[in-house]
């Protein structure tokens, strides 16, 4: 009797054990989906910075330009029974590949370089006949300027030297503080902040990957053209979701930024001379809908 007293008293601890036991897995399986989740999610400052610079709110004012969209389809107006999407099509692949060739090597540059800023400036800026075109590249520049100084700056900026230089930060900071001065110590030249160089800067700032700022900066205009479209009501919300999401664009903008990986700043050029004048002459317009 003793013996199997004890061996009942052993087999109820044991079962208290493994109750314990099963309680704690249990407790433990409920918070393993949240563990996981952690792990697998990465902490990743770059990812982040691109979600934010991809985000249609980010005030650049792009919303109000039509990159020479509207320009273009007043002066191929169809018949009144014909459909204008071919047209802008046409100019949208025109666009895209204008944007690559005359601007994104600005952009590449200044992301490698970022102690080249001004020089790439001055650059660019010397480089547009068109006044219009001009006039945008520098509003949309420095509202990425200010967004920088407004809404990253205080979550981005870096430390003031790196192996005994200035940090992309650093110049970022002296290129604005340039861009502010009135008379600009003993500088040649009044910087005027395009977009191009300074997006190839400030993504340099926001650690976001080079082949990730280069694909962006077409993307960006891509939607900011399509969009254009939508608004002039050349197309439909979904069939612009539809360009947006298709494979072919896709394919082309990788194609542009494989193409001008290497393009110096010498030898981009508008390769759409005609470009230049369906975005000069936007500001003739009797009436339009976008800003010049």
């Amino acid at each position: 009797m003793t013996s199997t007293g004890t061996d009942l008293e052993q087999l109820q601890d044991e079962i208290a054990d493994l109750e314990r036991r099963l309680k704690d897995a249990k407790s433990r399986l409920k918070t393993a989906p949240l563990a996981s989740l952690s792990a697998t999610l990465p902490n990743n400052v770059a990812l982040h910075a691109l979600l934010l610079l991809s985000d249609s709110a980010l005030p650049l004012g792009s919303f109000a330009f039509s990159s020479g969209l509207e320009s273009y389809l007043a002066h191929h107006r169809p018949s009144p029974s014909s459909s204008q999407v071919p047209s802008f099509h046409t100019f949208f692949r025109l666009s895209l590949s204008t944007l690559a060739n005359t601007a994104l090597p600005y952009a590449l540059a200044a992301y490698r370089e970022p102690s080249f800023i001004e020089t790439l400036d001055n650059d660019f800026d010397a480089s547009m006949p068109c006044t219009v075109a001009r006039r945008a590249s520098v509003a949309q520049g420095r509202a990425l300027l200010a967004v920088w100084d407004r809404s990253f700056r205080s979550h981005y900026s870096g430390d003031s030297t790196a192996n005994g230089s200035l940090t992309p930060t650093n110049v970022l900071t002296e290129f604005q503080s340039l861009i502010r001065s009135s008379s600009p110590n003993g500088a040649e030249f009044q910087p005027n902040a395009h977009l191009a160089p300074l997006w190839g800067l400030i993504t340099r700032v926001l650690r976001v990957p080079l082949p990730d700022a280069a694909y962006l900066f077409l993307f960006s205009h891509a939607r900011t053209v399509i969009s254009a479209a939508v608004r002039a009501g050349v197309l439909g919300p979904y069939q612009a979701q539809a360009i947006l999401a298709s494979k072919e664009l896709q394919e082309r903008i990788r194609s542009l930024v494989e193409e001008m990986w290497e393009r110096k700043v010498e030898d981009a050029g508008q390769t759409v001379p005609v470009m230049d004048l369906w975005v000069g002459r936007h500001e003739k317009l009797y009436s339009r809908i976008f800003n010049s």
